[in-house]
């Protein structure tokens, strides 16, 4: 039995209690989190033993679940790997690069499991289409949200792009030549609303933008390669692919249009959605990559490689605002 310690109970860590608990072959044997009010309510509801020192908790556990906020990772982190535990660590990574930098050094000394939560990497929507080839050449994101006071401790680079620079560094086999970004701090100190366009080395160009002050919820991305588009809406879990018609797309609906090369045959499929839990899916795969000895989904370089194109796109607002 795997015996997992979640270190924070609040919004998120509480859909991590009632996912752990559906999980076979693991075990919450309890969790820390100092805000005393909600530690008391949350050991009542989940008949959950509460430790008042992190120490003791990573002592007793075989991983860390870490769903503090984002300002505590690195110190929680670091406590659990000195102790040779397995850490899942909420997105971003850290809070710094030098403390991303850190932690990823650290993990592989350790040799232990570390997998970051970027969880739109489960949304079926996305996992709809894990066995195409993908070469994007253009991509277009849109993530807007409703301002929520909860996650503004770190920017909107940090609290809701980071999910779609994770997506694309996963998709795109290139390294990052040039990035361009502006944004604007509007209802708290750091960036709530921002644009970015990032060039590759491959050609392939990715305009981003998302904002937490917006009147309706998105999160869409479409990508645009050779001989195919590619629509994932993240938000209501579909999935559009429009191409050029190949054999084995003889049962998807399908049409003929006339182009200067001649008339071409384009099919529509909306691949079938699973329904499934995105955020119990990267709980499981994490659990699995443990006791089957496995590489983690998203590993800490995974997270330290987003992590580190969220701060160039900050470094980017940050002269632009200073020289404006």
């Amino acid at each position: 039995m795997l015996k997992i310690g979640v270190f924070g109970v609040g919004h998120l860590g509480k859909f991590h209690l009632n996912n752990w608990k559906e999980i076979e072959g693991v075990k919450v044997i309890g969790f820390y989190d100092p805000a005393n009010e909600m530690a008391k309510e949350v050991a009542e509801k989940y008949n959950l033993k509460r430790f008042t020192d992190p120490n003791k908790l990573m002592d007793t556990c075989d991983a860390a679940d870490i769903v503090a906020p984002t300002n505590y990772h690195f110190e929680l982190c670091e406590k659990a790997i000195r102790k040779g535990k397995h850490v899942f660590v909420e997105k971003p990574l850290a809070n710094t690069i030098q403390e991303g930098r850190l932690l990823v050094n650290m993990a592989r000394e350790a040799n232990i499991k570390m997998q970051v939560g970027h969880v739109e990497r489960f949304n079926p929507a996305f996992l709809a289409i894990k066995d195409m080839k993908l070469k994007p050449m253009f991509i277009e994101v849109h993530r807007l949200a409703q301002f929520n006071p909860r996650g503004t401790e770190v920017s909107v680079i940090l609290d809701l792009m980071i999910h779609d620079i994770d997506i694309i560094l996963s998709i795109v086999n290139s390294d990052v030549k040039n990035i361009s970004a502006s944004g604007v701090a509007v209802m708290t100190d750091t960036p709530d609303i921002a644009n970015v366009r990032i060039e590759f080395n491959n050609g392939c160009v990715a305009n981003l933008t998302s904002s937490r002050i917006s009147m309706k919820k998105m999160r869409k991305i479409r990508m645009f390669q050779k001989d195919s588009y590619i629509g994932i809406d993240f938000l209501e879990k579909k999935t559009e692919i429009i191409k050029l018609k190949q054999p084995e797309d003889a049962n998807v609906f399908s049409f003929d249009i006339e182009t200067p090369g001649g008339k071409k045959t384009i099919a529509v499929a909306n691949p079938p959605i699973k329904d499934v839990n995105a955020i119990k899916l990267e709980l499981e795969a994490f659990a699995d990559s443990i006791i089957n000895n496995k590489p983690t989904v998203v590993t800490e370089i995974d997270g330290f490689l987003a992590m580190e194109v969220a701060h160039q796109i900050l470094e980017k607002i940050s002269r632009s605002r200073s020289l404006s």
